[in-house]
């Protein structure tokens, strides 16, 4: 069975507090982006973890894949599986394609074996292995707040725009990410904010993280500042980078060739 999980993308993103648990509460918008992974199994006689594509480091049962698995053998009476998974959405990006595998991971799963779970119940699994991993269990564009898990359905107007999502060699950590930020309320909420023009969002629908890690990383400052100047109506960082988009009324001539070999690119129609 062969799945191809897809990356996601922040529209705006705001820290309003800090949690007693240590994590944060945040606002922003999930838009599913067709970046994909793509993940396969096959019932076996031991259970083996192999991968492809972009390297990854660390003990395979680190992986989110193995941990979503694992968590449902410990609930279900699931085989032994070969399990390969093919990296192509890149880390340290802010496009949750960890999350999306995991995600991914247990929707097959579910199908497979007819385990019978629902979508609500398959995302409570879901958060029990990263904020965003719910998100991917239904996949359409939501506002998204609590730690990124209370979620609910938006209507985003983007038809016919294109998106061009560009990964520099950077990768940006996370928790440092979240180290350095100052919570704040946002004045008007992103519900509102994705209502007005999209070439009035430039000023409006801001990324907190930028401010940030622009400071740390200049180059990924510059890199937004490129899809503007190369006519983006609305350009921003990803989570806490370090991909950064823009949304074009029409793709640059060679879009790719524009950006240094060693930066990942991936573009589509809305």
């Amino acid at each position: 069975m062969i799945v191809f999980p897809n990356a996601k993308i922040n529209i705006g993103l705001t820290i309003t507090e800090k949690r007693t648990d240590g994590f944060h509460n945040l606002e922003t918008i999930f838009l599913p982006v067709k970046w994909c992974d793509a993940l396969e199994f096959v019932e076996a006689d031991e259970v083996l973890f192999s991968s492809s594509g972009l390297h990854i480091s660390g003990d395979p049962e680190s992986n989110l894949v193995m941990k979503a698995y694992r968590m449902m053998q410990k609930n279900f009476s699931l085989p032994p599986l070969n399990i390969h998974l093919h990296k192509a959405i890149p880390f340290g990006a802010g496009l949750g394609g960890g999350s999306s595998d995991a995600a991914f991971m247990l929707l097959m799963l579910n199908k497979r074996f007819e385990l019978d779970l629902s979508e609500t119940e398959l995302e409570l699994y879901a958060s029990q292995l990263g904020s965003d991993c719910p998100f991917f269990i239904r996949n359409s564009p939501v506002f998204a707040c609590g730690k990124g898990e209370l979620m609910e359905p938006v209507q985003l107007a983007l038809n016919g725009l294109f998106i061009l999502l560009v990964k520099p060699p950077i990768e940006v950590s996370t928790a440092n990410a979240f180290q350095y930020m100052i919570p704040e309320k946002p004045v008007n909420s992103l519900k509102t904010l994705i209502q007005i023009p999209i070439h009035n969002w430039k000023d409006q629908v801001v990324n907190q993280f930028e401010s940030t890690v622009f400071k740390q990383y200049p180059e990924i400052g510059e890199l937004k500042k490129r899809l503007y100047d190369l006519g983006a109506v609305y350009a921003s960082m990803s989570g806490s980078g370090s991909c950064v988009f823009g949304l074009f009324q029409k793709l640059p001539y060679g879009e790719k060739s524009l950006f240094p070999a060693s930066f990942l690119t991936f573009s589509q129609k809305l």
